[in-house]
């Protein structure tokens, strides 16, 4: 059967959030906090994320923005214009970080764009996500891009009926289990789980342990046993 492969973007096909812990670190080490480690301001950016994610969406600008709100809230001081400056700047950094393509990711898309259809499904800033996919040199492998505020199963469902296809044919393919897994599985779709070990903490949830529509794989480049 050719199936209509939804392949995701961040940290299944390049490298991503590597860069955000990297740039988290040098914000914690700028802010010096007396009291509160790197793990307590980062649980304190998680809640700011937490809402501002749902209000603004995601992207290395909105990041920036996340850390100058905590950077405000927790440096007992006035921000300067240095301290916005160097903050903005972590932002501007992230969005040009160099692409990382991961390993296998080339020859595999080359190899499952000849069996199947494939269509790029990223969520984040739209100019962000499309001058990372330029960037990438990867987008002659996809029928279709989709770049997604939010990626849940009413995105999913709306994206079957677009499309006008089966749920059977369909299947989703990513490293997040909040936004690539268990929202696929939700509305019908199946999923495929590719583990990576730098994947966002506020992506992480639990994935079903026995589902017929599931498949976890080690790397990318095992999907060319499964399809």
């Amino acid at each position: 059967m050719r199936h209509e492969l939804w392949i995701d973007a961040d940290d299944t096909l390049w490298e991503n959030n590597i860069f955000f812990e990297r740039a988290f670190s040098r914000f914690a080490e700028y802010l010096g906090h007396r009291e509160m480690g790197p793990t307590e301001v980062r649980a304190y950016l998680d809640e700011i994320e937490h809402v501002n994610n749902r209000l603004h969406g995601y992207g290395s600008a909105r990041f920036a923005l996340n850390l100058l709100e905590c950077f405000g809230q927790l440096c007992g001081r006035e921000v300067s214009a240095y301290d916005r400056d160097f903050i903005l700047g972590i932002g501007d950094e992230l969005s040009n970080h160099p692409m990382e393509l991961i390993a296998g990711v080339e020859e595999t898309l080359a190899y499952l764009a000849d069996r199947h259809e494939l269509l790029l499904c990223t969520k984040g800033n739209p100019a962000e996500q499309q001058a990372k996919i330029d960037r990438s040199g990867l987008a002659s492998h996809f029928r279709h891009v989709r770049i997604v505020r939010e990626k849940d199963a009413a995105c999913y469902r709306g994206l079957i009926q677009d499309r006008g296809i089966d749920h059977d044919r369909c299947w989703m393919i990513g490293n997040s289990p909040k936004s690539d897994i268990n929202p696929a599985l939700e509305a019908g779709l199946g999923a495929v789980y590719i583990p990576h070990s730098h994947t966002w903490h506020l992506e992480h949830q639990d994935v079903p342990e026995d589902h017929d529509r599931l498949l976890v794989v080690d790397s990318f480049r095992d999907l060319r046993g499964h399809f």
